[in-house]
């Protein structure tokens, strides 16, 4: 029954791997995006940063 189990797991991962692998790269783009977007558009006074890192 745990054999079993684990393959049907692991059946699961792997399947679910490819779409998820598919949604994080949209997610990355969308992140470098609006890191473009931010560093472009900060505000001009006093060096300061728009992120907290």
């Amino acid at each position: 029954m745990v054999p079993l189990l684990l393959v049907l797991l692991l059946v699961l991962l792997l399947f679910g791997a490819g779409f998820a692998l598919n949604v994080l790269w949209w997610v990355a783009i969308a992140v470098l995006v609006l890191w473009l977007i931010g560093f472009v558009a900060r505000p001009s006074g006093g060096g300061g940063r728009w992120y907290r890192w």
